[in-house]
């Protein structure tokens, strides 16, 4: 890990990537089984493209975006697509974070917010069980 002006501590990609997968292997077996056809993937952070479709205007306001045919969605005639998508962003996050420990608890969050979209839960419905107004 080292110290990066003022986005505080940073981590390699590789130690990153890590912190996603242990995101993703911490949740529970039931949860884990149903990750079908899904990608997670790490980016250094968001498209241009992607911040202006969502109306946002600076690249540490996305920290991870889920794309693809949730879960719920999926019929019988679901097959042969190419995988679903989570992208986590590691700039924005360790933007927002000062040690490593925040960073970790920042992944797993939102890992577990993106996945959460994947089973069709709404940012409206999400933010009120996680606390935020």
């Amino acid at each position: 890990m080292e110290e990066m002006g003022s986005r505080g501590k940073v981590v390699r990609r590789e130690e990153f990537e890590q912190l996603v997968e242990e995101a993703v292997a911490s949740l529970p077996q039931e949860f884990r089984d149903r990750l079908q056809n899904i990608a997670i993937i790490v980016e250094r952070k968001p498209p241009r493209a992607i911040l202006r479709k969502m109306g946002l205007t600076h690249t540490y306001q996305l920290l991870g975006l889920y794309h693809g045919v949730p879960y719920p969605h999926r019929g019988p005639f679901y097959g042969n697509q190419p995988p679903d998508v989570i992208s986590i962003y590691q700039e924005p996050i360790e933007n927002i974070c000062r040690t490593r420990e925040e960073i970790k608890k920042k992944v797993r969050d939102v890992v577990i917010h993106e996945i959460a979209h994947y089973f069709n839960f709404k940012d409206d419905y999400l933010k009120q069980i996680e606390g935020e107004d």
